[in-house]
């Protein structure tokens, strides 16, 4: 069973391709996800071989079977490598919502690419697929992408203490969120 959230033929931004992730990606996404400042606010160790590429791969393809979400890549168009990836997860059909997780190479870090990804995945999410509401839970400590969000609309709407566990250490959330009503009649 395909996603409901699936990008078929992807999106289009002026440097960037947003699209469905695919096994021919795994050593691309390995390259970043490999890079511990890349991974250091994310509930995941860097990946060391490409066996946890696949495994993660496996996973997201299981989600997306379920229809629960879709993870996606962001390809560079002057070079087609895949550079970071976003993904919709926790989606819920009868709320009209999904959460935003996103991820990008410490080689492409302060150039707006993830907010040019992010925004055309939440055009199609809010203009296309009629979600009402996107959540995101960061870090805060994780500043460039609460920084990320907030320009992006998201609002902040509460801290969630010591919320998760990764990396032997709780750390606490907070939750952002979104409305289609905010992002299409700003």
């Amino acid at each position: 069973m395909a996603s409901p959230l699936s990008l078929p033929t992807g999106l289009v931004s002026p440097r960037l391709c947003v699209r469905d992730v695919q096994e021919a990606d795994l050593a691309d996404l390995l390259k970043f996800n490999a890079v511990d400042a890349v991974t250091q606010f994310l509930p995941y160790t860097s990946w060391t071989s490409l066996q946890q590429a696949q495994d993660w791969y496996s996973r997201m393809q299981a989600m997306a079977d379920l229809g629960a979400g879709q993870q996606y890549v962001i390809v560079d168009k002057k070079t087609q490598c895949c550079i970071g990836s976003c993904l919709l997860m926790r989606f819920d059909a009868a709320s009209a919502r999904a959460e935003l997780g996103y991820v990008l190479s410490q080689d492409y870090w302060r150039q707006g690419l993830m907010r040019e990804a992010v925004s055309t995945l939440i055009e199609q999410a809010f203009s296309v697929w009629g979600l009402a509401r996107l959540e995101a839970e960061v870090n805060p400590r994780n500043t460039p992408s609460v920084h990320l969000l907030e320009r992006l609309g998201f609002r902040r709407e509460g801290l969630l203490r010591q919320r998760w566990l990764a990396k032997g250490q709780r750390y606490d959330t907070a939750i952002y969120g979104l409305l289609a009503d905010e992002w299409l009649n700003p």
